[in-house]
């Protein structure tokens, strides 16, 4: 996951951020006659040696785009996403293309580690050398034997809360079904995606009123008044399943959780049947790189991710981040 995507060419619904200070590491345990230290899913020295190889891997393979070395060091959502980013990347402009290419480096980094037993994944928060406004946070979790990198999420500093750390400075993963009030990370997923399908008449009335819940409502909203082509199609969402399912939950300081998980829909603009005879739905650049063709009907798919916060009193979405990756 390259940090100069160029926001303006993800297909996202970009709200206040939020995300984690992320400071913790294992202990080790001497022969003091008292009980040994809980240990981390990991020691710093490991999270560090995965977070130095994802970044010289991923710096590799964005400068060739090349899909398969991406895949050693990417796997569920994010890979999902990356790969349609080079499948994408002759229809930039030539600026952002040459952005993208240049090698980057993971700075001032902190990691989170969760105790042994809850999970085989960690954290890893950052600043990009290209990008100095914003911090990175990536989940890496251990696919088929081996660490690689299955979420990415740019949060600001300044909306970055505090995760729990118990006196070993370790993190307490929570079990993504768990309820935290009326929800649990697991369905936040369903109620986003009902309001880009109902404008949030159903599932959707659970989560408290964030930017990207009112983007989702707006886009909602315009596509069921002024539809797609200039009123000449429909223009309707629907929820799918996202590349992987996997969803990453910590336990606040503030007592609430914190969850990093997938997210996941389709759009589809279908031409009214009074034009069929003499018109049809034209694919633009991007469309026509992922595999639409003209007809009446053209159907986009958009995988993405999200940052969410659950306390017993309101569940709320943050931030959302789309990337286009399949048109038909």
């Amino acid at each position: 996951m390259s940090p100069h995507v160029p926001h303006s060419l993800r297909t996202a619904a970009v709200g206040a951020t939020a995300a984690l200070v992320l400071t913790a590491c294992g202990s080790e345990s001497s022969d003091t006659g008292k009980d040994p230290a809980p240990q981390g899913v990991v020691s710093q020295a490991t999270a560090k040696k995965v977070a130095d190889h994802y970044e010289k891997v991923n710096n590799k393979a964005n400068a060739a785009q090349d899909e398969k070395l991406l895949g050693t060091v990417e796997a569920g959502q994010v890979y999902a996403m990356d790969k349609a980013v080079y499948t994408l990347f002759d229809t930039w402009p030539k600026k952002d293309q040459k952005d993208y290419a240049k090698p980057f480096s993971y700075q001032d980094r902190t990691y989170v580690i969760p105790k042994k037993g809850t999970g085989d994944w960690f954290a890893v928060q950052a600043k990009s050398s290209e990008n100095n406004d914003e911090r990175v946070l990536l989940v890496f979790d251990k696919v088929d034997g081996t660490y690689k990198m299955v979420l990415s999420l740019w949060a600001a500093a300044e909306d970055i809360p505090k995760p729990a750390l118990d006196k070993d400075g370790l993190a307490e993963a929570v079990a993504p079904g768990t309820k935290i009030g009326g929800l649990a990370p697991t369905d936040i997923r369903t109620a986003y995606a009902d309001y880009l399908e109902t404008g949030g008449k159903k599932e959707g009335k659970a989560l408290t009123s964030t930017k990207p819940i009112e983007n989702a409502k707006k886009t909602y909203q315009r596509s069921s008044t002024e539809g797609a082509a200039k009123g000449m199609a429909t223009e309707k969402f629907f929820a799918k399943p996202p590349a992987d399912p996997s969803v990453y939950a910590l336990r606040t300081a503030d007592g609430g959780v914190f969850a990093l998980l997938p997210l996941a829909h389709k759009q589809e603009s279908l031409l009214k049947e009074a034009y069929r005879s003499n018109a049809a739905l034209v694919p633009n650049d991007e469309q026509s790189a992922l595999g639409a063709i003209r007809g009446p009907l053209i159907t986009d798919v958009f995988e993405g991710q999200g940052l969410a916060e659950l306390t017993p009193k309101a569940a709320r979405l943050t931030n959302v981040d789309f990337q286009h990756v399949d048109a038909r």
